[in-house]
């Protein structure tokens, strides 16, 4: 299905109308397509878990009577929004106003005419972090307004690390297959699990594959987008994966996490470590459905040799080709992506913010004490490949992964195989 929406809206670029990658009309200095139409605007993203958002909306909506937003929320994974998002702009529909964009689609959004361009002299991207902002750009031109940010984060249970006398998070990956052997053995940790992430074959396999071969020194994509991922490093970082299934330092159920799936598994005290986004912090401290509150802590990833890294997450806010209230939704998005906004998202939602002054802050730092390794976290991670048809890339990196992790191909024939597939996703492609 994914494929299949990809393809249709490849085949309907030709017939959208907006000359996005252009520069006609509008503001002439920013190069943008014409940005007009005031009126009622829709914010479509995904399930709203925190009721951050509707407290955004209803905040605009008092202050712009004739022009309200109304949220329309989609499935929870990231690859069912994409694909409704190219949907709906393969038929041309003005439905959706404002797109809550993954940091990875803007290449082929961008591309394919799903969103226009933005003047980029109306945000204040020179105060965000640089990795942030790379992510809204293509071709040189500013297509989204960075809202959220993320990068991976080792959850770990503090109290069972204390008593098996381990004071330190690993930051090897044998370190952690040794630390849990140790809690195992102890009164408290026996029959806790070792260690999950994101394993379902969807986007989030995308990101923990990617991140393992990183971790050992290999990469998917080169600076160039060039695929190099047959190779000996990225063999070792997929087998940290592959044999945790077949060891059992990973359970077997981990295969069918998503995101949720492993949230309630760590919250219920079934996991000693967690490879997770930030928002599970401020969820597994709430005072509902966790057994693990003041429990545990965060750390860097873990790597091959030392210190791993992270792929980067988070969230942009894009205007769809085919909005015809352009105006409203550019002012819209300024107003939720303001510095303010952002620290009442970290405050609810325990979100990434994207302004770089928000990880000094002090009274932060002391209400969320993972906030400078949050930072450091966004700061050294790894983009997922930059592509046009980034729906085909990342589909076939979790095909290769999900293979690999579920025995069904040795690592090195599934990476074998990723590399020639890739080859033929990138070729000629033009960045």
């Amino acid at each position: 299905m994914r494929r299949k929406a990809l393809a249709a809206v490849l085949a309907a670029t030709t017939f959208f109308g907006l000359a996005a990658c252009g520069g006609g009309g509008g503001d002439t200095t920013s190069g943008s397509a014409k940005i007009e139409g005031r009126g009622p605007i829709t914010l479509v993203q995904g399930k709203d878990t925190s009721g951050f958002v509707q407290g955004v909306l209803d905040k605009w909506n008092k202050q712009h009577p004739d022009e309200k937003a109304r949220l329309i929320e989609l499935p929870e994974d990231a690859d069912s929004q994409r694909e409704k998002m190219l949907q709906n702009a393969q038929t041309k529909s003005d439905a959706y106003d404002v797109l809550v964009t993954d940091v990875v689609w803007t290449s082929e959004f961008a591309a394919n005419r799903v969103i226009i361009p933005l003047p980029e002299k109306e945000f204040q991207l020179d105060k965000m972090l640089k990795p942030v902002v790379d992510t809204t750009k293509y071709q040189g031109k500013l297509y989204a307004a960075p809202s959220s940010s993320d990068g991976g984060l080792l959850y770990y249970r503090t109290d069972l690390m204390k008593a098996a006398g381990i004071s330190d998070p690993p930051q090897t990956w044998q370190e952690l297959i040794d630390d849990c052997k140790k809690i195992q053995a102890t009164p408290q940790g026996k029959g806790v699990n070792c260690y999950a992430g994101q394993f379902e074959k969807y986007e989030g396999l995308t990101v923990n594959a990617s991140e393992v071969i990183n971790g050992a020194g290999g990469v998917v994509t080169d600076d160039s987008g060039k695929p190099d991922v047959n190779t000996p490093e990225a063999a070792k970082g997929l087998d940290f994966l592959v044999n945790g299934f077949k060891q059992g330092y990973i359970p077997k159920e981990a295969i069918t996490y998503k995101e949720e799936e492993g949230r309630r598994a760590f919250q219920g005290g079934k996991l000693i470590f967690h490879r997770q986004w930030p928002y599970q912090y401020n969820l597994a401290n709430g005072d509902e459905g966790t057994k693990v509150k003041g429990k545990f802590a965060v750390a860097p990833l873990p790597g091959l040799d030392g210190p791993g890294a992270s792929s980067l997450g988070g969230h942009n806010l894009a205007i769809s080709t085919y909005s015809k209230n352009k105006a409203s939704a550019l002012d819209f998005i300024k107003f939720y992506t303001s510095e303010q906004n952002q620290k009442t998202n970290l405050e609810l939602a325990s979100q990434a913010p994207t302004f770089a002054d928000l990880y000094d802050d002090a009274s932060l730092q002391e209400k969320y004490p993972y906030l400078t390794t949050l930072r450091d976290s966004i700061n050294g991670a790894v983009p997922r490949p930059k592509v046009v048809q980034y729906g085909d890339a990342t589909t076939a990196i979790q095909d290769a992964a999900y293979a690999a992790l579920t025995g069904d191909k040795s690592t090195t024939d599934a990476l074998k195989d990723l590399q020639s597939q890739l080859e033929s996703i990138t070729s000629g492609q033009g960045q």
